[in-house]
């Protein structure tokens, strides 16, 4: 097994983790700040990707809470489209994940090792990308 990249798509912050090389723990890595370009973003996660010489790319896919595809979900996958487009040529894999938890889970997590509110802010998109890219290698 090659490594993997877990992405967290949020509207300021993009969370980033990556897998060890073996495949079987996620670490979190820093945040990608939007900057109101879609392309730089994506050109930004991509650069992730090679400096980390992924293999596959797993993006949280924000469903509701019954399971449909809202506005968020939907936006979500047409970001994971156009990566899976800039990625085509070097044979990695994006697939989409449900995220629905990753998030209370991570900010649960922080908080239960004494980080304060302002700090979880910081990092919780990382987090929460660890937690989605960590569920899916236990899956495997």
């Amino acid at each position: 097994m090659t490594r993997a990249v877990g992405i967290d798509l949020g509207s300021r912050r993009i969370g980033v983790a990556v897998s060890d090389a073996g495949g079987r723990m996620a670490f979190p890595r820093a945040v990608i700040e939007r900057r109101g370009d879609p392309d730089a973003d994506l050109r930004a996660i991509v650069t992730v990707v090679d400096d980390v010489d992924a293999t596959v790319v797993v993006v949280g896919l924000p469903l509701s809470l019954g399971g449909g595809r809202g506005p968020a979900a939907q936006a979500a996958e047409a970001e994971a489209a156009a990566l899976a487009a800039l990625l085509e040529d070097r044979r990695v894999a994006v697939e989409t994940l449900d995220e629905r938890f990753t998030t209370v889970t991570a900010e649960a997590a922080m908080a239960g090792a004494g980080r304060s509110a302002r700090s979880r802010r910081a990092s919780v998109d990382s987090a929460a990308a660890t937690v989605l890219l960590q569920s899916w290698l236990d899956s495997r």
